[in-house]
C-alpha cells in the first residue's frame, strides 16, 4: 500500500512538488524514519538527499553501513511548509503507509522527535530517550525502536553527531544478536 501520486489526504499536498517516497533495501531489516521531506527531497522525490542526507550517509558508511543496504523513509510523504514539523493529523493519515513499509523490519531509528512520537504514541523527550531500544509492535509483530537524534541536529553539534554514531552501532549489535539467536535454532 501507498498513497496515490496525486494524494489529497491532508493539506500538506497544497504545497509539495512529488509525494516523497522510501529508498535503500526494500528488504532490509533496518528502517531509519525520518520526520518530513525538506526542499531538495521534495524536488528529487528521495528522502534523505539534502544536507542532512548526504551526511547521515557519512555517518553510515563510518559505521559499517551504507545507504544501499538500509531501508529510509519518512513519517509523512509530503514536505511540511517551511520545513515546520508535521502535525500529529498530518501524521495519523500517512499513518497506515508507514506501517506497511515497516511491517517487515526488525530495528528500526527514528531520526528526530517527531518520528519517535509518530512511532511510539506518545510524546518524546530525545534527551531521555535517545539511543535506548524499546519494543514496539507493528502489525501484531514485535519490532525494536531506537529513538536517535536527527542528523540535522548534528551539523554544529559534535555531542549529537557521536550520539548518531552510537545509535547505528546500538543497531547493528540487535541485529547481529538476532542472526545468532535465530541461527542457533532458539
Amino acid at each position: 500500500m501507498r498513497p496515490e501520486d496525486d494524494c489529497q489526504r491532508c493539506r500538506l499536498c497544497e504545497g509539495r512538488a512529488r509525494l516523497v517516497m522510501p529508498d535503500g533495501d526494500p528488504r532490509s531489516p533496518l528502517a531509519l524514519v525520518g520526520e518530513a521531506p525538506g526542499a531538495k527531497e521534495d524536488e528529487q522525490g528521495r528522502p534523505f538527499v539534502g544536507r542532512s542526507g548526504k551526511l547521515l550517509d557519512r555517518l553510515l558508511e563510518e559505521e559499517g553501513l551504507s545507504r544501499s543496504t538500509v531501508y529510509i523513509t519518512n513519517t509523512v510523504k509530503c514536505r511540511p511548509p517551511g520545513n515546520r514539523a508535521p502535525t500529529q493529523e498530518e501524521m495519523d493519515v500517512c499513518f497506515p503507509f508507514l506501517e506497511e513499509e515497516l511491517a517487515d523490519r526488525v530495528v528500526i531509528i527514528t531520526l528526530g522527535r517527531s518520528a519517535a512520537r509518530d512511532l511510539l504514541r506518545r510524546d518524546v523527550r530525545l534527551k531521555d530517550e535517545v539511543n535506548r531500544p524499546q519494543e514496539i509492535t507493528i502489525r501484531g509483530s514485535k519490532k525494536l525502536l531506537i529513538p536517535a537524534y536527527h542528523p540535522a541536529a548534528s551539523i554544529y553539534n559534535a555531542k549529537v553527531k557521536d550520539s548518531l554514531r552510537e545509535t547505528f552501532r546500538i543497531a547493528r549489535t540487535c541485529l547481529e544478536d538476532r542472526r545468532t539467536f535465530l541461527s542457533k535454532g532458539t
